[in-house]
């Protein structure tokens, strides 16, 4: 999978990041995907739901339920994962991420790679103007959903 469907995948992770944004949350979207088609959406509800681990990602994979396995899904999420979410991917055995971007938050990606995650980093205009937009109006909740001080 790769080419134009990352980038589809991706225009549905950023709608769920725009829905996060639109509730007053962090705007992240995750989607699973497998064998072609989303099979679980997900973003950011950390605010909305007052759970400090309700991450995009986490988000997505709850809503995917209870799985045997996750070894044929690629997980698409609109920025480049934290420590938490990774070590998930990790522990879940998820083959591939697909990244909106990493200019706002770096994120782990080599840790991803270093166990064998095939990362896709799109840079994506409209993930990054997502970000840039949220960090610009509420600095305050992106420092603390990146545990960083004031």
């Amino acid at each position: 999978m790769a080419g134009d469907s990352d980038a589809d995948f991706m225009r549905l992770a950023l709608a769920e990041a725009r829905q996060g944004f639109d509730e007053g949350g962090v705007p992240i979207g995750a989607v699973l995907v497998e064998a072609g088609a989303a099979i679980a959406r997900g973003h950011n509800r950390r605010v909305q739901d007052g759970d400090p681990i309700a991450h995009g990602e986490m988000a997505c994979l709850r809503a995917a339920g209870r799985r045997r396995s996750y070894r044929t899904t690629v997980l698409y999420t609109t920025l480049a994962p934290c420590m938490m979410c990774s070590g998930t991917i990790v522990q879940f055995g998820i083959p591939r991420v697909v990244i909106g971007e990493n200019r706002s938050f770096e994120g782990n990606i080599p840790f991803l790679e270093s166990h064998g995650i095939e990362v896709t980093l799109l840079d994506d205009a409209d993930c990054v103007a997502l970000m840039r937009r949220f960090i610009d109006e509420r600095p305050e909740l992106w420092l603390e959903d990146i545990a960083e001080e004031p």
